[in-house]
């Protein structure tokens, strides 16, 4: 595993205006104190936690990934279980304390790489293109404008076969920027077709792809 920092790229629409100094140092201050925990979210113990991620991987229309990005990857109990589906996982964080424990996580993986990413404004568009970004409880975090540009930016890295992920959390919380729904509607607009919409009481999940087509379409069986 090695550490790079964030590159960015060109981007396919003009940047939304800056929030401001105060919200992102607020951001900052957030997730900083929330990891001094380990694992906050409790991602590792709580069978909610690993029933989503269970979901999310079974909702993925392929077996197998060549090259994903997961902006936002917090612990890295997720970038643990994508790096068996991946050859290759690009995993961020803003957060220096979530990206030391999601080192920590996939310690004995070559598969994985990490980079210090604010995303969207900060995004690895030198690294080339992605044929998996899963996007996984970073909109709630985000206003609209930056959702959308993260949309752009989604699609602008998507390889031809390229894949999309978004699951956000429903319920209302302090820190919370806009609801899924909103965020999701965001992307539904970045011109990808959406293949799989899962909806329960606590968290949305949705897929887009490059490829319109269900998986059995694309297995020849219909």
């Amino acid at each position: 595993m090695t550490t790079s920092q964030a590159v960015s790229g060109a981007a396919p629409v003009a940047p939304p205006a800056s929030p401001g100094d105060r919200t992102r140092a607020a951001r900052q201050t957030y997730f900083d104190g929330l990891y001094r925990r380990r694992d906050p979210y409790g991602t590792r113990r709580r069978w909610y936690e690993r029933r989503k991620r269970r979901v999310l991987l079974d909702a993925l229309p392929r077996q197998r990934f060549v090259r994903a990005f997961e902006p936002a990857c917090g612990s890295g109990e997720l970038t643990f279980e994508l790096a068996a589906r991946c050859d290759q996982v690009l995993a961020s964080d803003f957060c220096r304390a979530a990206l030391a424990q999601a080192r920590q996580k996939v310690h004995a993986l070559r598969n994985v790489e990490f980079a210090e990413h604010c995303v969207p404004m900060q995004w690895p568009a030198a690294l080339g293109r992605f044929d998996l970004i899963v996007v996984s409880e970073l909109c709630s975090f985000l206003d609209t404008g930056d959702v959308a540009y993260l949309g752009q930016r989604c699609a602008a890295s998507l390889a031809g076969d390229g894949v999309l992920v978004a699951c956000d959390w429903r319920h209302p919380f302090e820190a919370r920027e806009l609801e899924a729904e909103a965020a999701h509607a965001l992307l539904d607009k970045i011109g990808l077709h959406r293949i799989v919409r899962h909806e329960e009481e606590d968290f949305l999940l949705a897929v887009w792809s490059r490829d319109g087509r269900s998986v059995a379409r694309q297995e020849g069986i219909v």
